[in-house]
């Protein structure tokens, strides 16, 4: 990130306004993907970013979310954020699987949140609301 967009003057910025663009705190999915774009970009990497590796990352780091969960009972799992370290790590894992997904959806040309968006609205056809099955 260059001294432009840490002072919310770069691409990340609201046109005109120097302001972030609106979103949790001022990020949009667009802006996260052309941040790791030029990243990757800067280091060369691109070479290596085919949509293979970064299902593949993608793969390795939602296993090491998972990892942080192996062998804990529910109740450990639900308290995970309570503890610094434990939080820390799952925070740090999410974002590796969240940045090699929008990664993987820059290469492709997907829109990550329009794909989210669609599969969320074919699961609500798929699985109406109603009565859960095991209560009938």
């Amino acid at each position: 990130m260059d001294a432009a967009e840490r002072a919310g003057q770069g691409p990340g910025a609201a046109p005109g306004t120097g302001a972030p663009e609106a979103g949790a705190g001022g990020l949009t999915a667009e802006v996260l993907q052309k941040r790791l774009a030029r990243f990757a970009a800067a280091r060369e990497w691109g070479q290596y970013h085919t949509p293979k590796n970064l299902a593949a990352a993608l793969s390795v780091e939602a296993s090491e979310l998972l990892e942080v969960f192996q062998w804990l009972t529910p109740e450990q799992a639900a308290a995970v954020m309570d503890d610094p370290g434990s939080a820390f790590r799952v925070r740090d894992e999410v974002a590796d699987v969240l940045a090699y997904t929008l990664q993987l959806c820059e290469v492709l040309g997907i829109d990550a949140l329009e794909a989210l968006a669609a599969k969320i609205e074919r699961n609500e056809h798929r699985f109406p609301a109603g009565p859960h099955p095991l209560d009938r």
